[in-house]
């Protein structure tokens, strides 16, 4: 990790179904993403961009290669004037299909270039649209065009029709107002099949062309409500709602060969399972493959076995394939072998569950610290969820075992408004941000100090998101904690609501900060700020859209005002997440050098200091 260039590169590997002859089929300095195999078999479809695929100003442009299996170089396939954004082959494999985003005009180019840009905010949007590339005839043709973006596009069996979702512009507020259209490749001739005010997202054909299923539900701006599965005609007409009495979440079907059923996968309390449903019964079915994080499912021509990333609690994600009833799950890639010839040691990690102040039961992800001994006390630190709306899952944190290699014990309560507990669970913290999670965060530390596990005086806290709004509200609340760290938080609802990109999701708990005065103050921490006596550490994106940093900067002003121990370091170039690698090494090391110190904690891990200070910091 010293090297100057820290660039993530993704490469392409084959291997077989039994694990074997396992090989690395791209090679060099730029990514290789998406790999599709064409229905013979002999080649395989995927993404890349480099500078070779850039545009006259030397900009790199992902575009589509091919490459055959047997041996040989990848070949460069499009040369389209924007990035492509994802693709599919159709089933007579004579045709790609593809989504890329409206590309500038001339004249916007050159006001660009005259520095002539003015932007009048929300009048203009670069949609993403539908392209087909015919491979014999090597020509790209648009298919769609008009006011609206689309994504997520399925090809129908006979190569003749194509479903996909629309939306009216690109805010991500947006993203939960979407309707699902069909459209006839050869004529273009398209039509809308289904709308509600919500969203309806990933259509998927029926194997034998008639139907067409998706994930529905009636409410928009917020994903606080679980989606059902419907399925219609591709002509059109009423839909079949399925799923309406199973109190978890539906987001991709997954049609069995013969389309008798459908398998998706959801949260399901701490991991992540495998569901299906027979069409005519309605009859569910779990078929609970391993603990952990299981995700990106995929299902064999055939119908007889099942691909998939699962990461488990104490090993990094792995591809997997298992039968269809999973009963043989077999690990396929070995992407971490340094782990193993490192002999590197992790924390254990497991459920663990308490009852809140109101009796009810909570659960969350304990991870020990490395070598844990029972006869003693261990730093505890709190990490909230961001969302609110999701949940931790049973599944390999790095970050998780970074501080357990360091001597520290990580409790990440899932509160009431995770995601994978049912929709009264979900809802449960409408109008109460930093009431009901907070005790259910509280309690959570509480129960880890009766049973012995941790130091009552060397407790920490740490969040991002709607984690970094409970660490936040967490320091303003008590002084039980050693030290605070907010990343990426809300201090100020009240100002939050008219400057992120999802309003209408901030407003779906609150209403609008205009009709609901009172609320937005009453749960914005930084009413509170006064009450803070436990140093803090502010970390926060430059350009974050979805918390703008300038709440970060608000309760950090407000605490060197009040001459309180502080510390804000902002990241450059970063959004609402910290993406290049030496930020995310800086934000670890920064985590772990101040909660040792104030912990009493030293470092095994790190041992050269504290980080260096860039003009972006600021302490006082």
């Amino acid at each position: 990790m010293e090297s100057e260039d820290l660039k993530a590169v993704t490469h392409i590997w084959r291997v077989h179904v039994d694990g074997s002859q396992r090989r690395q089929m791209t090679r060099g300095a730029d990514s290789c993403s998406s790999p599709s195999w064409f229905p013979d078999g002999d080649r395989i479809a995927f993404l890349s961009s480099s500078k070779k695929t850039g545009d006259a100003g030397g900009e790199p442009k992902t575009q589509i290669f091919f490459m055959y299996m047997d041996g040989g170089e990848a070949w460069q396939v499009t040369e389209h004037e924007e990035s492509i954004g994802s693709f599919s082959i159709s089933p007579d494999g004579n045709k790609i299909l593809f989504t890329a985003r409206d590309p500038l005009s001339k004249e916007e180019k050159e006001k660009q270039k005259k520095k002539d840009d003015e932007e009048v905010v929300d009048q203009k949007f670069r949609m993403s649209h539908l392209w087909i590339y015919d491979i014999k005839e090597d020509k790209e043709s648009r298919l769609t065009e008009g006011d609206f973006t689309v994504s997520s596009p399925d090809w129908s069996s006979d190569s003749r029709h194509i479903v996909y979702e629309t939306r009216p512009n690109t805010k991500i507020d947006e993203n939960w107002n979407s309707d699902i259209w069909v459209i006839e490749t050869d004529s273009k001739e398209s039509r809308k099949i289904f709308e509600n005010p919500g969203s309806d997202i990933s259509p998927r054909w029926s194997p034998d062309g008639k139907s067409i299923a998706f994930a529905s539900d009636p409410h928009t701006g917020t994903n606080t409500w679980y989606k059902k599965l419907y399925i219609i005609s591709y002509e059109g007409g009423e839909p079949e709602i399925l799923l309406k009495d199973f109190d978890l979440d539906f987001s991709y079907p997954i049609w069995s060969e013969d389309g008798s059923k459908i398998y998706w996968s959801t949260g399901d309390r701490t991991t992540y399972n495998l569901f299906s449903v027979d069409i005519k019964s309605g009859k569910i079915k779990k078929l609970n493959p391993p603990l952990g994080s299981n995700f990106q499912w995929e299902l064999s021509e055939d119908g007889s076995r099942w691909v998939w990333v699962r990461s488990g609690p104490d090993w990094p994600a792995e591809i997997y394939t298992a039968s269809l009833d999973l009963r043989d799950p077999k690990k396929l890639s070995d992407a971490n072998q340094w782990l193993e010839k490192e002999h590197i040691k992790f924390g254990k990690a497991e459920v663990v569950k308490w009852k809140n102040s109101e009796g009810q039961w909570i659960e969350g992800i304990l991870t020990y610290p490395v070598d844990y001994d029972s006869q003693k006390k261990y730093p505890l630190i709190l990490n909230p969820h961001g969302g609110p709306s999701s949940a931790r899952i049973l599944s390999f944190s790095s970050s998780n075992q970074f501080f357990a290699g360091n001597g520290f014990m990580v409790l990440q309560p899932n509160f009431r408004g995770s995601s994978n507990y049912g929709q009264e669970f979900l809802n449960a913290n409408r109008n109460y941000w930093g009431i009901r999670d907070y005790d259910d965060c509280m309690t959570g530390v509480d129960d880890c100090i009766e049973k012995g596990l941790a130091d009552p005086e060397r407790l920490i806290c740490y969040g991002w998101s709607y984690g970094g709004y409970m660490s936040y509200w967490i320091v303003t609340q008590t002084d039980r904690f050693q030290a605070v760290s907010p990343g990426a938080g809300l201090p100020n609802l009240y100002s939050m609501y008219s400057t992120t990109d999802i309003s209408h999701y901030l407003g779906w708990f609150f209403g609008t900060p205009w009709d609901k005065e009172e609320s937005y103050e009453k749960h914005s921490p930084i009413r509170y700020v006064k009450n803070v006596k436990t140093p803090v550490l502010i970390m926060h994106g430059a350009e974050d859209r979805r918390v703008p940093q300038e709440q970060a900067v608000e309760f950090y002003q407000a605490l060197r005002d009040l001459d309180k121990e502080v510390t804000f370091v902002r990241y450059p170039r970063e959004g609402h997440g910290i993406s290049e690698p030496r930020h995310q090494m800086d934000r670890l090391r920064r985590y772990l050098f101040f909660f040792a110190e104030k912990a009493g904690v030293e470092p095994v891990s790190e041992s050269k200091g504290e980080p260096k200070k860039s003009k972006e910091e600021k302490d006082f």
